[in-house]
């Protein structure tokens, strides 16, 4: 058990609190200072070797122990069965590191005895979060790695560093086990430090975003680059406001870089402006240096608009106290013109070479092979076909299948009509999925495959992007010129407009299948029919 210890000895008056909330927090079967785990655990446990007697535990996918995996790649990785097969019961000289009887198994346990008293209750408390959350698998010998070098650090806290200087220090490679469990440690007891909410984020001039309650690629918003005091207060009211009547994270990001930049550009005006100097005058000057500092068109227009919503909420909300002046307007003029775009879609030769039966059997996660199936069919967009629902599929009364999903983009609920093959695609799926995680609720139709003990985490539409183009290479799809094509997720929501639109399909009914607000949207698409009909070709991306 855990060894007494002085809570004020040569701590800080935070740490002091900090070691209050971990005495609440751990539980007593992770109050030890040897923490075993059985064979059968969701998080850190493993599977029985397949290979031998050695009655050691498996953590990888091959079912191997590490001693025999190693002896499985000396022999030229050959069919794991066979080898499994061959491998004759081990005897006389015991594998290094099978467990000795009466003592832990160092594969299956984790020793804390050497660890400060808060450091060690930081460690219990962090993998008594990992195994509560059952969000991925933690071997316990990464975990003694990190306590080791825990110990040779002499720290008192985690906290005492930085996740980055403890990774320098631990010398962890990046996309190692090692470094992804430690900075999961790190956070968890950050998190139990800095609390949760509102309360805890907002006065701090870099939030959390899981700590407000949203997951995703964005882990971070930094206000802390904007020069004016003033100007980040005014930013942290006005976005936090968007995040709680639904901005998402990635939208709020875009927002803060922005106002960002405007900041900037006031400091760079040499002058102690404040709120009440914001005019008219000052924002034509603004939009001067923008069209230098930012050649983009596009990125000009975000900026542009984001400075504005920005200005009519601080307006509207009384955030200035009457200090903002009334000529502070931008208006529809001050927007650069956007050239016409036409819609970028793919050639008929190249959907050829991507619906091939025969390329598509090349995905070896069955995950991808049918997102791709539902955005070329369905013309989803890829934020949506990553959270598909796994009870997705519904009839109407005369039996006809719809998918229904969420549009993302429009923040509701949408059907587009599938064909009974896709519709036998997605039942397939549903049982693999249900085959893979037994006895779960599944609440997404593609969970991912690593990281995910009850199955609940959806696939991220960042990892199908990376796994799309290792997959047009592998299939070798070629444009017209017979070069290597680089395609996004979104040109085969183009591509459906397109094809319904050359196929006479009336443009109320394709409005409704790509769940557009507005017809001009829709009529995008007809200037593919008539390039189409002239004969022109479209340009591929």
């Amino acid at each position: 058990m855990s060894r007494p210890g002085n809570p004020g000895s040569g701590q800080h008056p935070a740490s002091a609190v900090l070691l209050e909330k971990l005495l609440a927090a751990v539980r007593p079967e992770f109050r030890h200072d040897v923490l075993a785990f059985a064979a059968d655990d969701p998080v850190f446990g493993g599977t029985a070797c397949r290979a031998g007697s050695c009655g050691r535990v498996s953590f990888s996918s091959t079912g191997l122990c590490n001693a025999h995996y190693q002896r499985w790649a000396k022999q030229g990785r050959r069919d794991l069965e066979d080898f499994s097969a061959a491998t004759s019961p081990l005897t006389g000289a015991r594998l290094r590191g099978a467990p000795v009887s009466g003592q832990p198994d160092a594969a299956s346990s984790v020793d804390l005895h050497e660890l400060p008293r808060q450091l060690r209750l930081e460690m219990q408390y962090a993998l008594q979060c990992r195994r509560d959350e059952m969000a991925g698998k933690a071997r316990p010998r990464t975990a003694q790695k990190i306590v080791r070098f825990l110990v040779r650090s002499r720290a008192h806290s985690l906290l005492d560093k930085t996740v980055q200087e403890w990774y320098r220090y631990a010398a962890a490679r990046p996309h190692s086990s090692q470094r992804g469990l430690l900075s999961y440690v790190y956070r968890a007891v950050e998190d139990l430090a800095r609390g949760h909410g509102w309360d805890a984020e907002y006065p701090r001039d870099t939030w959390r975003l899981r700590a407000l309650g949203f997951s995703g690629p964005y882990a971070r918003l930094r206000f802390d680059r904007i020069p004016q005091q003033w100007l980040r207060n005014l930013v942290k009211q006005w976005t936090r406001s968007r995040l709680v009547t639904g901005t998402s994270p990635s939208h709020a990001v875009g927002a803060v870089a922005s106002i960002t930049r405007f900041g900037q550009f006031l400091q760079a005006a040499g002058e102690d402006i404040q709120l009440s100097g914001i005019d008219r005058e000052l924002l034509e000057r603004y939009l001067s240096w923008l069209g230098t500092a930012v050649p983009g068109t596009g990125d000009r227009i975000k900026h542009i608009g984001q400075l504005n919503m920005f200005l009519q909420a601080v307006r509207r909300y009384q955030w200035d106290g009457g200090l903002l002046p009334a000529t502070a307007l931008i208006f529809r003029e001050d927007y650069p013109r956007m050239p016409e775009a036409l819609p970028r879609f793919l050639a008929e030769q190249v959907m050829a070479q991507v619906e091939n039966p025969a390329s598509l059997g090349r995905w070896t996660d069955p995950n991808w092979k049918l997102i791709t199936v539902i955005l070329i069919r369905c013309g989803l967009r890829i934020s949506s076909a990553v959270s598909l629902a796994f009870d997705c599929v519904v009839t109407d009364t005369a039996g006809a299948p719809y998918l229904r999903y969420y549009n993302t983009k429009m923040k509701r609920e949408a059907l587009v009509p599938v064909d009974d093959e896709l519709c036998q695609m997605i039942r397939d799926h549903q049982k693999e999925v249900l085959s893979r995680w037994p006895g779960k609720t599944i609440p997404v139709l593609f969970p991912r495959t690593k990281a995910n003990a009850d199955g609940s985490r959806p696939v991220a539409g960042t990892s199908y992007r990376v796994a799309l183009y290792r997959w047009l290479a592998d299939c070798d799809v070629r444009d017209e010129l017979g070069q290597p094509l680089h395609l996004t997720p979104h040109q085969w929501r183009h591509t459906l407009g397109t094809r319904l639109i050359n196929r006479d399909v009336p443009q109320h009914v394709v409005q409704k299948i790509l769940d557009h607000d507005s017809a001009q949207m829709t009529a995008h698409y007809a200037n593919s029919q008539e390039l189409h009909q002239t004969g022109e070709k479209p340009q591929v991306a």
